[in-house]
This record gives C-alpha cells, structure tokens and sequence, in this order.
C-alpha cells in the first residue's frame, strides 16, 4: 500500500469515528441515556469483533498513545473547568465526605475486589480501583435529565462525579507511573506522586496565569474576541498537559486539572462561549476515545474474566456504591428513600474508560518515559476487560433503569420555590422538606443565605422579583410558588410574574398587612393573611389544643393529603368499601367535588377526579397516596 493510500485509508477511519461519534451524541439526547452506551456499541461494531476496521495498529504504536493522551487531557480539563467553587458551596456537605472517604471507600474496596475475585496483581488491581472511582457528570448529568429529583440530590451526584474525575485521573497515572519502575517501595510512591502532582500543579497554574492575564490584558481584536478567547482557552489545557507530560510522564493530567480548575474559577471573559466550544471539542475526543477503546477490547477480555468479572460488578455497583453512600449521607437531610436511590446511581464513564485505552496501549505497546518499560499485555487485557465490564453493566442498569427505580423508591417530588428564606419561608420549607417535597428557596441577604444552605436547604442567591433569578432557580418546573419575604410589594410583583410570566399551577403569597389581601386575590393567588393566620392558630390552641399540636407535627408523626382519584379500579366505589381497603391507621377526612368539600356519608360513591383529603400516619398515608392517586 502507498503512503497516499494508508493516508486515505487513515483519514476515512477517523472521519468515520467522528460520524458514529455525532450520531451517538444524537440518539443519546433522543432516547435520554448517556452516550457511553452507544459509543461502546459503535466501536464494537468498527473494532476486532465487528467489522475489523480499527485496530491498534491502525494508528501506529505511539500514535494512537499521544491523540488518546491528548483527548484525556481535554476531558480532564474540562471537567476541572466546570467545578465551580460557588457550586460546591450550594451542594449540601455531604459531598465533602463523599468524595472524599467515599472515594477512598471505592477505590479500596474495588482494588480488594479485583484482587481477591480475579486474582490480579496489586499494581493492576489498585490501578482499577483508583480508575472506578469516577462517576463522571457526562453519565450521571444525562440520567437527572430524566430524573427531575431534589437539587440537593442532583447537586450531590453531579459535584461528586466532577471531583471524583479529577480525583481518580490524578490517582491513577501515580499509581502507573509506579507500574514502571522497579522498586515500589513506600518513598518511592511518595517521590512519583510528588513530582507528577507537584509539575502538574506548578505547570497548571503558570499556563493558567498566563491565558488569564491575555485574555485580561491583551486586545484580542473586537470582531473575533470570542474566538480567539475559545482557541487560546484549549490551546492552554493542550499546552499544560504536553509541558507537565514532558518534564515527568503522567504529570500532563495533573497539569490539565489544575489549568481547568483555576481558569474555571477565575471569571473570564466570555466565559460562556469557551464554555460551550471546549463543550463540543469535548464531545469530539470523547467519541473517539469510547469508539477507539474498541481496538483494544476482544470478546475474549470479558469472558476470560468468568464469574470472577461478575463478582466485582456486584461488589462495585451492589456492595461498595451503597455502603459509601450510606457512610457519608448519613446525618444529611436526604431521606432514605433518596439514599438508596443515590445508591443505585453511580455509573462509570468518561475518565475510566479513556485513561484505561491510554495505560492499556502503553502497557501493550511499552510507550513510557526514557524508553519502553517491560510490556504487561495481561494486564493491560485484565485493566481493560475489567474497566469496560463495570462501564457497560453500570451504564444499561442504572442509566436504562434510573427512571423505574425513581419512580418505585418515590423520589421524583413536586418542585416547591419559596421566595424568602427568613422565619415564614425557613419552617415552610422544613415541613414541606420533611414530606419529601423538592424545595428551593430564593434569599438575598448573604447572612440567611449562607444560613440556610449551612443547615442543608437548596438555597439560591438573588432576588426573587428577577425574572433570570427565577428561571434559573426552576421556575418554569415549579408546581407551586410561595411569596414569603415580610415585603407585600415584593410577595405581590413575586406572585404576578409567576402567573402571567411562567403559568405557575399554584401560587401562594404572605400578605403581611391585611389591607393588602384584595390586591392578592385580584390577581387570582391564594392569600395567607398573616394577621388571620395567626388568630387562626391562636383559637386553635384554644379551643381544639389537641388537634393543633398535632397539625404543628405534620411530616413526622402524622399527615393530611390532598389527593385526586386517577385509579379507575376506585371510581363507582363507596367510602365504607374503600376506608376497609386503605392501610390502617388512614381516615377519608373529606371528599371534594365540584368545588364543594364535605365529610363523605359511608354510602357516598367516588367519581374519577374527586378530591379526598386523607388523615393518619405519616407512612400509612403515603401507602394510600400510592394506592388510591396522585397527589394534588
């Protein structure tokens, strides 16, 4: 073959891995899973045990070592450039311990795993427990899509996955650069990760300083700013990972991270443009790193492994994931409910999968610093067959499957904004968090704010008369909107924008002075008058102190629902028949129909729509919801 013709041949190869890389993007926002699983299917079908198209060699041995080095290093840094401090502070505290003991929780105990189960050596096992650590945002961010659960749920497995990618990417070039040397002793880990992560960090930071102070300082010409703003961002995540990579293999990821990181952080400008290019470029190396990880996989890799290979699945998704994350949730303000679910969503993606095709090519190939170290090709069979198995199950299980398990653990809530964060908005937003509710609150001053989301509220800075602020709290999902500053003018523009802006369903306003009710009602909002309210809650003390103390523990020991009949096997039925079928300790308070409430007579016969009012414990109130229909 002539050298036009392989180059022809190459370039047809590439551009076909960018093609099925696009089309894989496609369907993933069609059908709402991560993109993983139809890149891995893709590059089955181009690789060895499809149609033969792409192989190691299809590159050349150092070839296809730097494009996947290089692809790493964007990754890398975009993940970094996307962990924003003023995120990590919204996230409830848990994450800390999360990504932190419950890293090393994973990364142990999938080393243990690997080690006892498939019998691999501790240089191999350890490197694929630092690599299983990742929960990377590209396969988690895709399955909240789906799965609209509470903030501070979503805001806990999305920051996890973005440090964790960091975290193991870091961890694991250490850990195979030691691979390489001969002696393994304790100082000469401490030297390796010394110098790769004290390069990383001085190289970051100076190509960080330097594309920072351009894009500060340096006219960029008015009419292309933004694009040389966006090619002088990635040129320096490139720039950073060669320099480190150059002065100490292995350094380049560390390099990347700390680029994108600080840059991430550092308020440039235009930010949101290099943002969604490094997005795209992003996406590119992704396909073809899944696509490419296709030349190194072979059918033989995944059943060589055998019950051993299932063993570590089970001990990674069904064992380790849930021990963690009930480890550092524990004392949250997430219900149980919610951690299991969190349990059940950890899957493996972008970062195992691409340093794994690099360190797997080096390992085949003996592609190192100062010449080739002894080749390990079992390794590099056992670190890919067993990478790529947690990838695929973790990904069809919990990406095909998030949405069921959601909706049968119940953790799919009604989106409540709260617009105020003082005394009214705070206990509001307890009880209404006490019954599984997804609350945001809206609060200006930095004091409360900072309050709140220290006691664990999803709490957001601004002021809720904006409507940007609005909309980025998630207005537009709100079901129902609460004006609750100690402000009328406020509660009452609050409350008009949600109606004509947004069509909220349901709108509720504090109107502290009572004159100022009709201004409310006029516009259609309920009212809570405090003035009344507080009467109300007074005569209760006084004259039914029972019942009050008891409606004041609602969500803990008791409840009261308002529920619609949606259950056709419901309709035509009669109270006394339906009160025998309903979980015990659960009363039909009230039925209402055609905007008239009563207590329901025994022989009273449902209609498909009704409204009944159920009374009872907390749980057993739950089982009815379940049972007879939908919230109101």
């Amino acid at each position: 073959m002539t050298g036009a013709e392989g180059g022809a041949d190459l370039l047809l190869l590439v551009a076909s891995i960018v093609g099925l890389g696009v089309v894989s993007q496609l369907l993933s926002a069609r059908f709402r899973v991560p993109s993983v699983l139809f890149l891995i299917v893709s590059g089955v079908a181009i690789g060895p045990e499809g149609l033969g198209v792409l192989t190691i060699d299809s590159f050349g041995e150092s070839g296809l070592s730097t494009i996947v080095g290089l692809s790493v290093a964007i990754i890398v840094f975009e993940g970094a450039f996307h962990l924003k401090i003023d995120k990590i502070k919204k996230a409830p505290t848990a994450v800390l311990r999360l990504t932190t003991i419950g890293a090393a929780i994973a990364f142990l105990g999938t080393a243990g795993a690997v080690r006892f189960f498939l019998g691999a050596n501790w240089d191999i096992a350890l490197l694929i427990g630092a690599l299983l650590i990742a929960t990377g945002p590209t396969v988690v961010t895709p399955i909240l899509k789906v799965v609209p659960v509470r903030d501070r749920v979503a805001a806990t497995l999305e920051t996890e996955g973005i440090v964790n990618d960091v975290t193991a990417a870091i961890l694991a070039v250490v850990l195979f650069k030691a691979m390489t040397v001969q002696e393994t002793h304790a100082d000469i880990y401490l030297q390796l990760f010394a110098e790769r992560l004290g390069t990383g960090l001085l190289v970051g930071v100076v190509v960080a300083a330097v594309v920072w102070s351009v894009l500060q300082y340096v006219d960029l010409s008015p009419d292309n700013a933004p694009q040389n703003a966006r090619l002088l961002t990635l040129a320096g995540a490139i720039v950073a990972f060669g320099s480190a990579d150059y002065v100490f293999s292995e350094a380049g990821v560390a390099a990347a991270a700390t680029a994108g990181l600080i840059l991430g952080n550092a308020g440039l400008p235009y930010e949101e443009e290099i943002e969604a290019f490094k997005g795209d470029i992003t996406l590119i190396v992704l396909s073809f790193v899944f696509i490419t990880l296709a030349a190194l996989l072979e059918f033989e890799q995944l059943f060589a492994l055998g019950l051993g290979g299932v063993a570590v699945v089970v001990a990674v998704m069904f064992v380790l994931r849930p021990l963690l994350v009930f480890l550092t949730t524990r004392g949250g303000r997430f219900t149980f409910r919610e951690t299991l679910f969190m349990s059940f969503v950890g899957p493996r993606g972008i970062i195992p999968a691409s340093v794994a095709t690099l360190f797997a090519i080096r390992l085949q190939t003996g592609v190192a610093e100062g010449g080739a170290p002894p080749t390990n090709p079992a390794g590099a069979d056992l670190l890919v067959g067993t990478v790529f198995l947690v990838i695929l199950v973790s990904v069809v299980l919990e990406g095909g499957l998030a949405r069921q398990i959601a909706e049968k653990l119940d953790v799919i809530p009604m989106r409540v904004l709260i617009i105020g964060g003082g005394r009214v908005g705070r206990s509001l937003a307890e009880r209404l968090e006490a019954r599984g509710e997804n609350v945001v609150l809206i609060e200006e001053n930095r004091t409360v704010l900072e309050e709140l989301r220290n006691d664990g509220f999803t709490a957001r800075e601004g002021d809720g008369t904006d409507v940007e602020v609005l909309r980025e709290s998630g207005v537009e999902n709100a079901k129902t909107v609460v004006a609750a500053t100690g402000d009328d003018d406020v509660n009452l523009l609050v409350a008009q924008l949600a109606k004509s802006n947004f069509d909220v369903e349901n709108v509720i306003a504090r109107a502290n002075n009572p004159s100022n009710a009709s201004a409310f009602e006029d516009l259609g909002v309920q009212t809570i008058s405090a003035a009344e309210s507080t009467a109300w809650a007074i005569d209760n003390q006084i004259e039914r102190p029972a019942l009050s103390n008891w409606m004041s523990e609602l969500g803990r020991s008791g409840d009261v629902q308002e529920i619609e009949v949606t259950n056709e096997a419901l309709v035509g039925q009669q109270i006394v028949d339906l009160g025998g079928e309903l979980p015990n300790g659960v009363l039909i308070a009230l039925v209402s129909r055609n905007g008239t409430s009563e207590v329901p007579n025994p022989d009273v016969e449902l209609q498909y729509g009704d409204h009944i009012t159920l009374i009872g414990r907390t749980e057993a109130v739950r089982e009815a919801i379940e049972q007879c229909g939908k919230p109101v």
